[in-house]
């Protein structure tokens, strides 16, 4: 079951074989010979990897009720949590806030794994794709359990010798300037599209699909970028333009069901929020 387990939250049977410390011939023949046992298939190949089909789903909550039972033991135990938790969040948000802090929760927690997927987009819950996911609007469909993280708060921002060089007195003004934000074809959530709030009538010069690129390039003095404060404000390269445009958006925590009663999720989880309360201010930028 370990093996079927691996593949279910990794995704990929190389993946598994790497977590499981074995070939992936091998984790391929257990899941076959486990499908041959069960006269089912359990996973469907895809492009991007193994994905769970109906009878897959079903043995995975089943498994994951007996990981829980199992960690429950452990954990009375008195036995130190181990196991990998996989985080999926925003490149800005698991780069610039989590990553940093994620010594701590390893020092408290020092045989539990930690996989922080940061990039453009989000893995799925749902889908077993992801243990804990930080995503931005909360979801409403699937077997997950969802609750608010945090709000944060984004500014815009240039570096000091380009506000220096021009200056930016109102919002009409940013017209005239060199904006740098999303590839629109790229926006991979509606709650990204932050220009359009500002002014309807702004659209950025200078465009790509990564918060991290974007910051580089208003830090290297190309124009003016829409940041999350807990970026902008970090960077001494960069100061605010107009503190009068300030955008308000919200971090979600969403987890299976199944997954969420897990002491190592539920731990990860517990840190997190207390790490989110604990630098309110620095996502809120007060």
């Amino acid at each position: 079951m370990r093996f079927f387990l691996a593949v279910t939250h990794t995704g990929q049977i190389a993946r598994a074989a790497v977590q499981l410390g074995v070939d992936a011939t091998t984790v391929t023949r257990r899941i076959r010979r486990l499908e041959q046992a069960l006269g089912h298939t359990l996973f469907e190949q895809r492009r991007d990897g193994q994905h769970l089909t109906e009878m897959g789903e079903r043995l995975a909550a089943k498994a994951d009720a007996l990981e829980r039972a199992m960690s429950d033991v452990t954990e009375q135990g008195a036995h130190p949590l181990e196991g990998v938790v996989r985080v999926s969040a925003s490149e800005g948000f698991g780069t610039w806030f989590v990553a940093p802090r994620l010594g701590g929760f390893s020092a408290a927690y020092p045989r539990l794994n930690v996989d922080l997927v940061a990039n453009s987009g989000f893995l799925s819950p749902s889908r077993r794709e992801t243990d804990i996911a930080i995503v931005l609007a909360r979801p409403r469909k699937g077997p997950l359990v969802s609750r608010r993280l945090t709000d944060y708060a984004l500014r815009l921002y240039a570096s000091r010798a380009y506000v220096e060089g021009a200056p930016i007195a109102s919002k009409a003004a940013l017209r005239t300037h060199p904006l740098i934000g999303y590839i629109p074809d790229f926006l991979y959530a509606p709650e990204l599209d932050y220009l359009e709030e500002i002014d309807p009538q702004l659209s950025p010069r200078l465009r790509s699909s990564s918060i991290n690129a974007q910051h580089r390039m208003a830090a290297a003095g190309a124009g003016v970028a829409v940041l999350p404060c807990f970026i902008g404000d970090t960077d001494p390269n960069l100061v605010r333009v107009l503190d009068e445009v300030r955008i308000t958006r919200s971090f979600w925590l969403a987890t299976h069901r199944d997954v969420l009663a897990l002491p190592r999720t539920r731990a990860f989880v517990d840190w997190l929020v207390g790490a989110a309360t604990a630098d309110r201010d620095v996502l809120l930028g007060l």
